[in-house]
């Protein structure tokens, strides 16, 4: 309990140092370094006292043992050398033999080995002293409680004061003293009777030396494994958090609108996945940076270009300058631009509704051959006008599919017009459709200058256009087909582009049947 209390009030002591509100504002860093190194010094303060009170009590053990050795040495030699007498009521008196010499081996034993020596006789009455501490006589009271203690346990060793007869812990054993009438022993037995009780003492400070020189050292210990932990800790601290430093600072670069700030990518940890994650977001967000600002400059060209041209065409009617002969061929341009603008933002708003999640899908069984015949039917103007050759159309049977019959139509809507748009005159646009177990898949290719290699990946993205300049694709916007992978992928399909450039260009998608759900 002694040192739970002392590491609590330790504890409360470094906690007084360590503000709550101050604590939680310092870095990551410092927050880290002071948790790992208060563990560290605790550690070391508990192991410190385990070792102490360890090295202590064997230390404690290990002395007593050797006293108790020499107790019952001097004990044998006592009780040897005192002269047998008839005990009187159960106790006996004594008599010494040699008494002269009896003393001054036993001073001697005493003066060599650093100890006292105390006599008693039955009645806790000193007949022999031999120690430095001159305040013991001969003749005194001594310890009858600790002498009754010997005598009723055969044996009584401990660290203390003698009774506050030393003032400072001695090392304290013993031993009680009994004789028979034909010897004696230091055993009690049948037949014996009690001559006095034998006590040694040994000086105590011998611990404090030793237990003195052991945290000496392990203090020395201590602040070398200390310092190189701090050195560790502090290495390893930096590299953790460094990545990080460096993810806050890029945040801010993000916020100022610079996506360009990296973090590196130095481990496999969590840290460094935390990383790579990091920089896989920040190429996310550059590339919808990138997407944004091409979005809004694309909306405005494709806003301001018929805008332009229909602001010019009216005022020219209004003031006169385009005379009334022409006016009707002008009011045409302007209503195709006026369409042109409708088929922009329509596109716009479904483009919205995409990125937003709102695109819903209204599944429902149809005829997918049905829909492409609808679509065929409505370019008729412009195939018969290029003199595009239909391949395929009769040869293929009504197809059910499961999924929204309005926005597959805009899918083989924009596919057609496309398809019409870029065959040359006197091509052929190939059509069909086919079904597998799993889905039904739609082909339409057609004849003309194709797609080069390098474009193909490219053809699905928002707002691009292979025809760069725009001769042959004044009316397009670059979201058909961006749009249109869109409505394939909500279906649960996917669309491919193929092409050899010159030659022709093939788009085919599948539309996923709807599978049965088994009993």
């Amino acid at each position: 309990m002694r040192l739970k209390n002392k590491i609590s009030g330790l504890w409360k002591k470094i906690a007084r140092f360590i503000p709550p509100k101050v604590y939680y504002k310092q870095s990551l860093f410092t927050k880290y370094m002071s948790v790992s190194l208060i563990i560290v010094f605790l550690s070391f303060l508990l192991l410190g006292t385990i070792l102490t009170l360890v090295i202590s009590n064997f230390w404690t053990n290990q002395q007593i043992s050797q006293l108790e050795q020499k107790t019952n040495n001097i004990a044998e030699y006592t009780v040897d050398r005192i002269l047998p007498n008839i005990p009187v009521n159960g106790r006996a008196t004594y008599n010494i033999k040699n008494e002269i010499e009896f003393r001054q081996t036993l001073s001697f034993t005493a003066e060599d080995n650093n100890i006292d020596i105390m006599l008693l006789n039955s009645d806790y009455q000193a007949f022999f002293v031999a120690s430095n501490d001159r305040t013991i006589l001969e003749g005194n009271l001594i310890s009858p409680e600790i002498a009754r203690l010997a005598i009723q346990t055969g044996k009584y060793s401990a660290k203390g004061t003698l009774d506050g007869i030393y003032k400072s812990d001695r090392y304290i054993v013993a031993l009680p003293l009994y004789f028979k009438q034909s010897n004696v022993s230091v055993k009690s037995t049948e037949n014996t009777a009690l001559v006095g009780v034998a006590i040694v003492t040994a000086d105590a400070d011998d611990m404090s030396s030793i237990t003195e020189i052991v945290l000496r050292l392990f203090i020395l210990s201590a602040v070398a494994a200390l310092s190189l932990s701090i050195l560790a800790i502090s290495i390893f601290s930096y590299n953790m958090v460094k990545p990080l430093k460096q993810m806050a600072v890029a945040a801010k670069q993000f916020g100022k609108g610079d996506f360009s700030v990296r973090v590196s990518e130095t481990t496999n940890d969590e840290i460094g996945e935390l990383a790579v994650s990091f920089n896989n977001m920040a190429e996310s967000l550059s590339s919808s940076e990138i997407t944004r600002k091409s979005f809004i400059a694309n909306v405005s060209h494709e806003l301001k270009t018929p805008m332009t041209t229909i602001s010019g065409f009216i005022d020219g009617i209004l003031d006169g300058t385009i005379p009334k002969e022409k006016q009707n061929y002008y009011l045409n341009i302007v209503s195709d631009e006026v369409k042109r603008l409708s088929r922009l933002v329509h596109s716009m708003l479904n483009l919205s509704r995409i990125d937003n999640g709102e695109l819903k899908i209204n599944y429902r069984n149809f005829d997918l051959f049905s829909t492409l015949v609808t679509v065929v039917i409505t370019f008729e103007r412009e195939i018969d006008k290029k003199n595009i050759e239909i391949k395929g159309l009769d040869e293929i049977t009504p197809k059910m599919v499961n999924g929204d019959k309005d926005l597959l139509h805009q899918v083989i809507y924009n596919l057609v017009e496309n398809a019409v748009k870029f065959t040359d005159d006197g091509g052929y646009i190939e059509f069909n459709i086919t079904e597998t177990s799993t889905d039904t898949e739609f082909f339409i290719k057609n004849s003309g200058q194709g797609i080069k290699k390098a474009e193909i990946p490219l053809v699905f993205d928002r707002f691009y256009k292979t025809d760069k300049s725009r001769s042959k694709d004044k009316k397009g916007l670059g979201l058909g087909l961006y749009l249109v992978r869109s409505i394939i992928r909500k279906h649960g399909g996917e669309i491919t582009a193929e092409s050899e450039y010159g030659v022709y260009t093939l788009f085919k998608f599948n539309i996923p049947k709807k599978q049965e759900k088994k009993q």
